[in-house]
């Protein structure tokens, strides 16, 4: 499976759409919204650019790419008429894999500058817009041409499954039952990346800039453990029944793996220290259930179900790496499986997923 070419969420703004499920995504960005704040706040006030260059990487589609930016503009807006300084210019730039829906992105955008420009009202400076698609595993911009990069919910996901997972039969992902070699390979995987992601961004960024990153990790030292892992394990068990009903190939689930890590708050420290190029401003840990309704009011009858919301959250995560794997025949039928037993789990135990987010300097 090449990762670079399936690996992106569903796109347009259809029933299973990441555009229409990502509500836990924008709450993991409002969760994390004072770290960001800060940051960009301390950029600007270190030296009161006159342009500010902010890459948004994994940006994927729908609501939240402009949210993001938006917050972001606000608050140096904010700043800079408190202190009655002139606008600077924005340049923002998307950046996803090939795949992402950049189309639906670039149809709202004209909306989007217009809502901003009323918001923010006259004096602020022109914000400037460009998609680059490509891996943050490697080189994206030019040489000392960003200041601030933000990323959430995207560093989790490898560049490549990694290598030697032949044991790891029937786990689609690391698991309890999954052999130390497989956790082992996963890990490597990891450090091999978020090491390359590091020393890519210190050679884009100016000195002084500035990253905030969020990524669905763990507390826990056990890399299996069930607060990172268990959702991938419920799916697991749907694709089992479906395979002892016949409906898919013990080959296909025997070889398909998720291409995703979630570090502990540790792991993230350690290579950012052993990579060199940034110190850490704060790094923290947060968490948010599963289910991205539960605490809103006045839902339909269809929302109010734990396992539908976080299936459809899931499916439009996941579904083009099944997809490709799979074939499109399963979707259906594994999802529907999918949402019945994570409405069990849900209704007799507390799920969340842990966050881990690092703001950090280029040194």
């Amino acid at each position: 499976m090449e990762v670079v070419q399936v690996l992106h969420m569903n796109g347009g703004v259809g029933e299973t759409s990441y555009a229409k499920n990502s509500l836990l995504q924008q709450k993991v960005i409002t969760m994390t919204k004072p770290i960001t704040e800060d940051a960009i706040t301390k950029l600007y006030c270190s030296k009161y650019p006159d342009e500010i260059a902010i890459a948004d990487l994994g940006c994927s589609s729908g609501p939240n790419t402009f949210f993001l930016v938006s917050e972001l503009l606000k608050v140096v807006d904010s700043v800079r008429q408190k202190i009655g300084k002139k606008s600077p210019e924005y340049q923002v730039f998307l950046n996803d894999l090939p795949g992402n829906d950049f189309n639906t992105i670039f149809r709202s955008l004209s909306d989007f500058q217009n809502k901003l420009r009323k918001q923010l009202g006259p004096g602020n400076g022109p914000c400037f817009f460009t998609g680059v698609p490509g891996s943050f595993y490697g080189r994206l911009f030019r040489k000392n041409s960003l200041h601030f990069v933000h990323s959430s919910y995207s560093l989790h996901w490898l560049s490549q499954v990694p290598q030697g997972l032949e044991s790891n039969k029937r786990n689609i992902y690391m698991a309890s039952t999954s052999p130390p070699d497989v956790l082992k390979a996963y890990y490597v995987q990891f450090q091999k990346n978020f090491s390359l992601f590091l020393k890519c961004r210190s050679e884009e960024l100016v000195d002084g800039g500035r990253m905030v990153l969020t990524l669905i990790g763990r507390r826990s030292d056990d890399p299996s453990s069930k607060e990172c892992c268990y959702f991938w394990e419920l799916l697991a068990i749907a694709l089992s029944d479906m395979l002892v009903e016949g409906l898919i190939e013990e080959e296909k689930l025997n070889s398909f793996n998720i291409p995703m890590y979630t570090p502990s708050p540790a792991e993230v420290k350690y290579e950012v220290v052993k990579e060199g190029s940034f110190n850490i401003d704060r790094l923290e840990v947060t968490e948010v259930n599963w289910n991205a309704y539960q605490d809103e009011t006045d839902l339909s009858d269809a929302f109010k179900d734990g396992g539908y919301n976080v299936a459809k959250c899931i499916r439009a995560v996941a579904e083009p790496l099944l997809a490709s794997h799979f074939g499109e025949g399963i979707l259906d039928e594994v999802f529907r499986r999918y949402r019945e037993i994570i409405s069990d789990r849900v209704s007799k135990e507390k799920n969340e997923f842990v966050n881990v987010t690092v703001s950090l300097i280029k040194a």
